[in-house]
């Protein structure tokens, strides 16, 4: 705008107009928002008891196992998990941008999912299996939807998951580690013997383990999480192997299946996987 030295101008201004279109924008957001909210919401799905208890009821738990990713969940299902033994009494359906579950318990070892198992022949013992990733916005819903329907009185939590060895800190190169290794992190009411050495600062654990962890602390309720360290993402034998040494913990030595037993199971879920991702190359 041209005007002399001096003069002084009041620019037009474009508040109002863009106050309005402020408006306009949130509330499209809004409801974008909205949508994708319900959209992200977990859902949780539980059997009746046994007993005609009724679904919504909390069961009565004295162990927890949570195996995250599908190494944990492979190791679990070869060396813990029988079909005669266990059933399943629930399954967590969840949406997000990295992956989609349903509440299907007929599942591929390559599928994502979130199962409950319970021992039949001791039903305080649950198991879950989740192969599914759980973002950071879900994994509060997952805590309430899941611990919320457990009882916490006399409960022990064991929790099992991976992490890339590249996030390990320490002065040394992470070239040199014997990897795959494990390391623990529990809670403080957590008093029995650890089956790995405790996890050094500044390391930490993140995504849902964490998560579980966190919330087993605030409830006061005993917890360990065993994480394997390893350098190979994808479903492998010798990462799956390296949880091993928990079979001798007291959580889970009392669940072990026949070795040679578990050897087979391992070679038939690996050559499934092997075969179904061959499929798409």
């Amino acid at each position: 705008m041209a005007t002399f030295f001096g003069e002084v101008v009041v620019a037009p201004s474009r508040a109002g107009v863009d106050d309005e279109e402020e408006i306009e924008e949130t509330a499209e957001d809004r409801e974008i928002r909205r949508e994708l909210q319900e959209k992200r919401e977990i859902a949780a799905f539980w059997t009746p008891g046994a007993a005609g208890r009724p679904a919504e009821e909390p069961l009565p738990c004295s162990r927890f196992i949570v195996a995250v990713g599908h190494n944990a969940v492979a190791f679990l299902s070869s060396f813990i998990l029988d079909s005669l033994c266990w059933k399943v009494v629930g399954a967590v359906k969840l949406w997000n941008e990295w992956c989609q579950t349903t509440n299907a318990t007929s599942v591929l070892p390559t599928d994502s999912f979130c199962l409950f198992y319970q021992l039949i022949s001791d039903p305080t013992v649950l198991l879950c299996q989740c192969s599914c990733y759980v973002a950071e916005d879900q994994q509060f819903q997952w805590l309430e939807k899941v611990f919320g329907h457990i009882r916490k009185e006399g409960l022990q939590v064991t929790i099992l998951s991976t992490c890339p060895v590249a996030e390990y800190k320490t002065q040394e190169s992470t070239l040199t580690l014997p990897s795959p290794f494990l390391k623990a992190l529990k809670t403080k009411e957590f008093k029995e013997e650890l089956c790995c050495p405790l996890l050094e600062q500044p390391n930490i654990v993140r995504d849902l383990p964490a998560a579980v962890l966190s919330y087993c602390q605030v409830w006061q309720i005993p917890a360990v999480l065993y994480q394997c360290y390893t350098d190979i993402i994808k479903l492998d034998t010798v990462t799956i192997e390296a949880f091993k040494p928990l079979l001798s913990s007291k959580s889970l030595k009392n669940l072990v299946k026949d070795v040679s037993e578990s050897t087979k199971i391992l070679k038939k879920l690996l050559t499934t996987v092997e075969t179904h991702n061959n499929i798409y190359i």
